[in-house]
């Protein structure tokens, strides 16, 4: 099996950037970022919000719970604050079955 290296990861990404991954407008970013407490993005000198790893991780959660899952936002926030522990494991379950798939269609094209 060939040598994958790690993907470089940024310590901060626009919102523009989160936006394009999610597929979606950057003012939902921001209605989200004020609804749930867990999404606090730096903000540099002129204002523009610099998302860190972890605020991807927890806007992952979000949309899992309420694009996958049907979850309101209000059921959101409850199910995140009772069941914190929980659904960090679930998000790093979903991650992990997000690499191996894509390592299967990899291996898939290259047959």
């Amino acid at each position: 099996m060939p040598y994958k290296e790690k993907e470089i990861q940024k310590s901060y990404y626009p919102i523009g950037e989160v936006a394009e991954m999610f597929d979606v407008n950057t003012s939902m970013i921001r209605f989200y970022e004020k609804e749930f407490d867990i999404l606090q993005p730096k903000k540099n000198a002129k204002g523009n919000r610099l998302f860190r790893p972890e605020d991807i991780t927890n806007l992952k959660i979000i949309f899992n719970l309420i694009k996958d899952k049907g979850f309101t936002i209000q059921g959101a926030k409850d199910f995140m604050k009772k069941n914190k522990k929980e659904v960090d494991e679930q998000q790093k379950v979903i991650e992990a079955l997000e690499k191996i798939k894509s390592f299967m269609l990899e291996l898939k094209e290259q047959l």
